[in-house]
């Protein structure tokens, strides 16, 4: 496209990297020339971008000489010493890691909720944690309609929230299960076909893994309520893609069911699906391939009455990684 972008894609090899390529394509952004990084030892290899082949060529400091976007997907500490280098050459940077997400002058945006707030940037808009965006979509209506008091969130993440390897143990340990064969853990801390494991990311302090307090940072920077008392469990479970949460949200208002379920349906990137008499409601398997999140198990808490129960899932490669950066890219293109 002769008016397009030029754009560099970092971290093109990986799960993440790969959507993005997808998703630049099917909703067709402005892509003059597309350049696809990686570590060394993936240069070389051709990544598919629509009917194209690009060739992977291995990240360096000049790089980004004449790049106008970097989509960067490749880790925080690829992050770290590369995105300062794109932004020095001239390129915005979409930074899908952790390095910049709590920093003060970098935006944590979610174009449906913050989008504004990309405005801002000074060369870097942080993506938030795939599972801080899934949770964080209906909470932002339920805010809206009652005020946030304090959150619940119990999470249900995917192996390929783990990347290649992920998916390959959760694939390999399965089969053999069905081999019969004694199932040896290989990439998780303990075997996760057909388990649960309460524990992503390192122990911190008081109890809480990485994951649990990056979820309660981020949603409180998202949200611009640093003071929102936040209780995170984060958890392993045998699904291959998408993520879900189960909240309880208490609000300072009363915000009823049915006014929930409306706040909910008029949010744009949220469905609706909560008939549960006829056994519909939020599962992976069908988040998988969504680009908006799925809500629904929508009730009130028995035991707080300014409380509502709801469950979400959201694919984590989309919505939660590569279309929200792309989104962002959209806003301020």
């Amino acid at each position: 496209m002769a008016n397009g972008k030029k754009i560099a894609v970092v971290g093109a090899t990986g799960a993440v990297g790969q959507t993005t390529l997808k998703l630049l394509k099917q909703r067709n952004f402005p892509v003059r020339d597309l350049r696809a990084f990686a570590s060394a030892r993936s240069a070389g290899k051709k990544v598919k971008f629509g009917d194209d082949e690009v060739t992977v060529e291995p990240l360096g400091a000049d790089s980004f000489k004449g790049i106008e976007l970097a989509l960067f997907s490749a880790g925080s500490e690829q992050s770290r010493e590369f995105a300062p280098l794109a932004v020095k050459s001239g390129a915005l940077v979409i930074d899908k890691s952790n390095a910049f997400r709590m920093d003060p002058a970098v935006p944590l945006v979610v174009p449906e909720i913050n989008g504004a707030a990309a405005r801002s940037h000074r060369g870097i808009v942080a993506c938030p944690n795939c599972t801080t965006i899934v949770t964080v979509m209906p909470l932002k209506p339920l805010h809206d309609a009652g005020k946030l008091r304090r959150v619940i969130a119990t999470s249900f993440q995917a192996v390929s929230g783990a990347g290649v390897n992920g998916v390959a143990a959760l694939r390999e340990e399965s089969l053999m299960w069905a081999r019969g064969e004694k199932i040896t853990a290989r990439h998780f801390q303990h075997q996760i076909a057909f388990n649960l494991i309460p524990h992503i990311d390192k122990f911190t302090e008081g109890g809480y893994t990485g994951e649990e307090i990056k979820l309660v940072n981020e949603i409180r920077k998202i949200l611009e309520l640093p003071d929102l008392a936040i209780s995170p469990t984060t958890v392993r479970v045998p699904v291959f893609t998408a993520h879900s949460i189960s909240v309880n949200a208490e609000t300072e208002r009363k915000v009823s069911v049915a006014a929930a379920r409306a706040a909910f349906d008029r949010f744009a990137g949220l469905r609706v699906v909560d008939d549960p008499m006829h056994n519909r409601y939020p599962m992976p398997l069908d988040a998988e391939g969504q680009d908006d999140c799925l809500v629904g198990r929508i009730r009130e808490d028995l035991s707080c009455p300014n409380a509502i129960n709801f469950w979400v899932s959201g694919d984590q490669l989309r919505k939660g990684a590569a279309l929200n950066g792309i989104q962002i890219a959209e806003l301020l293109n």
